[in-house]
């Protein structure tokens, strides 16, 4: 089964060539494009992609103003022609070697989404926020209430989709908000849905961290909002 994965980018001049090098070294990955969508970046990343990534291997997309994570993985999934569609965050928090084991329950016929977990083992986990953890672990409860899933990581940048599953998705939300309304609308397609853990290798925000509070407040009404209200 042929993969696309699909990388938000923005300013991400310092880590945007180092991921894709992790993707495309990732030997056991059966590997159909790398769909790079560039969100407005400022930092000099915009002219990295026009300039650079012009391999078969390689759709770009961008878009005119900033939109968010949300509207960048909206672009992507229209691109995306793989029979598994997967998202991977540019800033090197998550390692492309856990794509393989993220994989196997798709390809073994069991899954049809798989969501990766920073809480259930795995690799190496750098120690960074208390208050962040908690909040992940209060949305991710929060998330489980409206779906009746029973998730350790909701928030995870890493999910996998069947292409047959991620078309029948239609993204509204542009920022962080996409990730609990992703796990509301496959949780409603009735789906099997596995998790499976991963490393983590978190950023500071000296570092670049991008996600505040503000994203925290926009998750809880996306949790209501698609668990609840649709």
């Amino acid at each position: 089964m042929k993969l696309s994965v699909i990388i938000p980018v923005f300013n991400e001049k310092e880590t945007l060539h180092e991921i894709v090098s992790r993707v495309l070294k990732v030997e056991s990955l059966d590997i159909k494009e790398i769909i790079l969508v560039d969100d407005f970046s400022t930092d000099g990343t915009r002219d990295l992609l026009e300039s650079g990534y012009n391999e078969p291997i390689f759709k770009k997309c961008f878009h005119e103003e900033n939109q968010g994570k949300g509207a960048a993985l909206r672009t992507g999934f229209a691109q995306a022609t793989g029979d598994i569609v997967a998202i991977q965050d540019a800033d090197l928090e998550y390692d492309p070697e856990d794509l393989p084991d993220l994989i196997r329950p798709i390809l073994q016929g069991k899954a049809d989404v798989v969501f990766g977990s920073r809480f259930m083992g795995g690799g190496p986990h750098r120690v960074v926020f208390y208050w962040h953890m908690l909040g992940n672990r209060f949305l991710t409860t929060l998330s489980n209430m409206t779906t009746n899933l029973n998730l350790t990581d909701m928030e995870c940048c890493y999910k996998l989709f069947r292409k047959e599953v991620a078309d029948k998705i239609t993204i509204e939300e542009n920022r962080f908000g996409v990730e609990p309304e992703l796990t509301a609308k496959v949780a409603k397609m009735r789906v099997r849905i596995f998790e499976a853990g991963i490393s983590y290798y978190g950023r500071t925000y000296e570092e670049g961290k991008k996600i505040g509070w503000k994203d925290g407040v926009r998750a809880i009404y996306a949790i209501l909002k698609y668990g609840v209200f649709r």
